[in-house]
């Protein structure tokens, strides 16, 4: 796939003041690939693989470029989210079994989140697992509650910032094999045992309820009542934003993985658990390190729990065809049943970390139907009008839906054989 290509098709000319104009969906997406889930598989990934399967980030990385731009395409041109796209252009069986897989997989991302969160605060200030939980999908429900998206957005910009700077801070800490990371971004291996790990990567990184958000961010903007000129300005902004936010997100996944492996794969240390890896770095690199990583691990998982909040409010509302507003019952309906739902999940785990994995191994499986709906909408003339996905665009879109597909039935065949 020539993403450069795809890049020079849709890129604008833009000043630098206003590209700062278009900068905020995207990074509001970001921040659901670098969540709690994200971190967990990240560290199984670094610590028992060192950089060998650092080209599933890259892979996973340049496939959500792909998906999120046809994601927005469709809010663009149509004024309409993904999830309200498929109750008006589907049939009713199909539409409502899609969108009730949707919403599984909306809570189970706001598991991983609120579990994050609560991580942290344990981590920082000592807080037990459920009460943390609770706080923290109490403090995420409110800012959903309260707030507009573009003062959500200027919450999320910050948090995001702050955990990058977080695992910048991390890489100057650490030892790291550079031309061993360079060969494992860029050669593909899965070593015995991985599958899971590489499985539960792709999940944390391309992830259902993003292509559901973005849409719904973009859909709120009704560009698609503006004319073509209009559309096809945003189309070429989006793309620029998309662009930006999604190596933001990439930068900070290998981040993790690379840590992880130059601190815990190197020195041959099994991690089990997030608040062990946070400990084990303090005699490794420092007090400062361990709080760093709380730090990041809080408001990865307290920001992340927010637009999984609002994705599963834009969901819940798309099946009775209402954009997300969360002064509207369906929408608040949404948002309730995505946070209390993963609560109960979160105070009967036994294994923290276990069960962030297997959150994003869920969202995994449950992905392909969510990129097959996606493509059969904006390849049709009848949704999207002269829109509607290119040849080109095809092939990215279905090849990428495919390595998806076989990864999963890869997964399977591998659980098979070892239950």
């Amino acid at each position: 796939m020539d993403v450069r290509k795809l890049f020079r098709d849709h890129a604008p000319k833009l000043g630098a003041l206003e590209i700062l104009k278009y900068i905020g969906p995207g990074l509001l997406v970001t921040v659901g690939f670098i969540d709690p889930g994200n971190w967990a598989s990240n560290v199984a990934a670094g610590s028992s693989f060192g950089y060998e399967i650092l080209w599933i980030v890259t892979l996973s990385t340049l496939m959500l470029i792909i998906l999120q731009h046809n994601s927005a395409h469709l809010g663009i041109v149509t004024g309409l989210c993904l999830s309200e796209s498929s109750t008006r252009f589907f049939s009713r069986w199909l539409s409502r079994s899609f969108l009730l897989s949707a919403m599984l997989a909306a809570i189970s991302t706001a598991l991983a989140e609120i579990l994050g969160a609560a991580i942290g605060l344990n981590m920082l200030f000592g807080l037990p697992l459920s009460i943390g939980a609770m706080f923290s999908a109490l403090a995420a429900g409110y800012m959903v509650w309260t707030n507009s998206y573009r003062k959500l957005e200027r919450w999320i910009i910050g948090f995001v910032s702050l955990i990058g700077l977080s695992f910048i801070f991390e890489l100057t800490l650490v030892k790291v094999g550079w031309s061993d990371a360079l060969r494992g971004w860029l050669t593909p291996s899965i070593p015995e045992g991985s599958l899971p790990v590489i499985m539960s990567v792709l999940g944390a990184v391309v992830m259902p309820h993003n292509l559901f958000l973005h849409s719904e961010i973009i859909q709120s903007r009704q560009w698609n009542l503006k004319g073509d000129e209009v559309i096809k300005k945003q189309l070429a902004y989006e793309f620029t934003d998309t662009l930006f936010a999604m190596v933001v997100g990439w930068a900070i996944n290998s981040a993790i993985i690379i840590v992880a492996a130059s601190v815990f794969y190197t020195n041959r240390i099994q991690v089990s658990e997030l608040p062990q890896a946070g400990a084990t770095l303090r005699p490794l690199l420092g007090n400062a390190s361990g709080i760093v990583f709380g730090i990041g691990l809080l408001l990865s998982g307290f920001s992340s729990s927010i637009t999984a909040a609002m994705a599963g409010g834009s969901i819940f509302a798309g099946i009775s065809q209402e954009p997300f507003d969360i002064s509207d019952n369906h929408s608040r309906t949404g948002v309730l049943i995505t946070l209390l739902g993963a609560l109960p999940l979160i105070f009967f785990l036994k294994d923290p970390v276990k069960g962030l994995i297997w959150s994003q191994i869920i969202l995994s499986i449950q992905l392909p139907w969510t990129i097959f709906a996606l493509v059969m909408l904006t390849s049709s003339p009848r949704v999207m009008g002269n829109y509607a996905n290119s040849f080109r665009d095809k092939i990215l879109l279905w090849t990428t839906a495919g390595i998806v597909a076989l990864l999963n039935v890869l997964l399977l065949m591998h659980m098979m054989r070892a239950g």
